[in-house]
């Protein structure tokens, strides 16, 4: 090919765009698979929704219809119109800065705290750092619901997020309304539109009074980009830095940057214990640790590890429990692979591990005199 610049067409850059998104929230084993059904799925859902269309909500306040009134207009008015999720964001071109994009709703301290409890479960936001997590405290606000209220009607634009604080409702499908969930006092739901670039696919009705935390759709979707864009950027220069890593190919270092998860530990804090069953492995990304076996004497310290360096992949490889504890020296910041993700993302690296291994192994025995008592320890 020649030099010349290629174009991507904004349409290939919005349907690759929800993709992402999707791919990055649901981890799926196997990216084939998952873009397979993912696409039949956008196609299916054009066919079915071409004549689809109605007027969006133009305030917050809008966006649960009362059992009182009339349902909006235009519900299924003739012609394509261009969807609400044709606006672009780029994480890349977004400043810090610039209060402009941001929405803030007051909250009084008691108002916070219950949102807090709301939200500390809800799996969509399980990856976003502090900052992040304060904006959607910041842009959440509260509504509540009356006994057969709609909240979401099928077939509408996705306007909102919703976080359940107390209330039972019900999720209706199709044209008969058939009942398919009930939720009661927690959870969440509305999400699969906004993600998905889809019509609502169900209707959510209130069953009693209750109280709900609401997202707009734009706050929703900025801020899940910027973390996924932001967390890919933080992992990319933390796999550079581990040696093991550099055997990855490029597109299996970004499947790890997606699947790792950040930890903190303060001085002194145990992060794996001797005798546990593995749960995965960590890289250190700031901070120093203390690799410590247990003897009938106390503990004794074998190793120190530092930022590039990586621990509890023994148990992992060899599945048996931990051999060691390990323990924060000072403020720890690291970044936990699970066991699935472990054996799916790092099977390149196994041989690698497992010489390691063997130079733990006698690392050992010049400290305990034999294998047999290591064998003990274990």
């Amino acid at each position: 090919m020649s030099k010349q610049k290629v174009k991507v067409p904004d349409s290939l850059r919005d349907v690759l765009l929800e993709f992402s998104i999707a791919y990055l929230l649901e981890q799926p084993g196997d990216v084939i698979d998952f873009a397979v059904d993912f696409f039949t799925k956008l196609q299916t859902n054009r066919a079915q929704t071409g004549i689809i269309g109605i007027n969006k909500p133009t305030t917050p306040d809008e966006s649960i219809i009362s059992q009182d009134e009339e349902p909006p207009v235009n519900r299924f008015a003739g012609g394509r119109r261009k969807s609400v999720f044709a606006e672009q964001y780029d994480p890349e071109e977004d400043n810090d800065d610039e209060d402009n994009n941001k929405v803030i709703f007051p909250k009084t301290d008691e108002q916070r705290t219950r949102l807090s409890d709301s939200v500390k479960n809800i799996l969509l936001f399980r990856a976003l750092d502090p900052e992040q997590m304060n904006e959607i405290l910041d842009a959440m606000f509260e509504k509540k619901v009356k006994p057969d209220d709609t909240i979401i009607r099928q077939g509408d634009d996705g306007d909102n997020f919703y976080v359940i604080e107390s209330g039972i409702y019900n999720a209706l499908v199709g044209e008969d309304q058939k009942h398919v969930h009930t939720y009661e006092n927690r959870g969440s739901f509305g999400e699969l539109a906004l993600l998905y670039n889809m019509p609502r696919a169900a209707t959510i009705r209130a069953v009693t009074e209750g109280q709900l935390w609401a997202l707009d759709r734009q706050t929703f979707r900025r801020i899940l980009l910027k973390s996924a864009f932001r967390k890919r950027k933080m992992y990319e220069t933390l796999i550079n830095s581990v040696p093991m890593l550099k055997t990855l190919q490029n597109y299996e270092r970004m499947n790890l940057a997606d699947a790792l998860v950040p930890k903190v530990y303060g001085p002194g804090d145990l992060i794996i214990k001797q005798g546990d069953a593995a749960d995965g492995m960590y890289f250190i990304e700031e901070g120093q640790v203390s690799i410590k076996i247990h003897q009938v004497t106390g503990e004794t310290e074998i190793s120190k590890l530092e930022k590039g360096q990586y621990f509890g992949e023994l148990a992992l490889v060899t599945h048996r429990p931990r051999a060691a504890s390990a323990y924060a020296q000072d403020n720890v910041k690291v970044a936990f692979i699970d066991v699935d993700a472990f054996e799916r993302l790092l099977g390149p690296c196994m041989d690698l591990m497992k010489r390691n291994i063997d130079d733990y192994e006698s690392q050992l025995i010049k400290i305990f005199g034999s294998k047999s008592n290591i064998a003990d320890i274990r």
